[in-house]
């Protein structure tokens, strides 16, 4: 058992899918009274983005559902990231495979694909929805919602108990 898990969530640029996934698990973490056991983080395995907030249409979708992601920040995936969480979130199979290849294999149990943990969802990645309309950003919004109530049973079973 831990005192406390760290979670990283991860897509291409850290602007759609993985601040949105830190959004909605930071949320859902909130709710379950976790938030002092459980610390997540975003980035992305390309530095396109660094230092810009989510996408427009990232926050609005995350609003309209009572969740604010404004405060974040694109960063790119670092070399201690592995040592330093232990749970790292890929959004799909491509940035997995990236993920993958720059983990030592001391940490690569760590990694995982995020839709592993929604199991009652029949697709395995989270789309990008960059280049599509606000609708994408909705689907993958419920996507990660589902797989953030998934992953939070797992690591609740690892938490120790106050």
């Amino acid at each position: 058992m831990q005192e406390k898990i760290t979670v990283l969530f991860v897509c291409m640029g850290n602007i759609c899918r993985s601040p949105t996934a830190e959004g909605v698990f930071r949320h859902v973490v909130t709710q379950a009274e976790l938030d002092g056991q459980i610390h997540t983080d975003s980035a992305g395995t390309h530095a396109f983005h660094v230092g810009e907030p989510p996408d427009r249409r990232a926050q609005e979708t995350a609003q309209s559902r009572g969740i604010d992601i404004s405060d974040l920040q694109a960063r790119r995936v670092a070399d201690d990231d592995f040592e330093k969480f232990d749970y790292i979130i890929a959004m799909d199979k491509d940035n997995l495979a990236g993920l993958l290849n720059q983990c030592p294999d001391a940490h690569k149990e760590k990694v995982h694909l995020f839709l592993g943990f929604a199991e009652h969802l029949t697709e395995t990645e989270v789309p990008d929805p960059y280049y599509g309309g606000q609708n994408g950003f909705v689907r993958v919004f419920d996507m990660v919602e589902a797989a953030s109530n998934g992953l939070l049973a797992e690591i609740s079973s690892r938490l120790v108990v106050k």
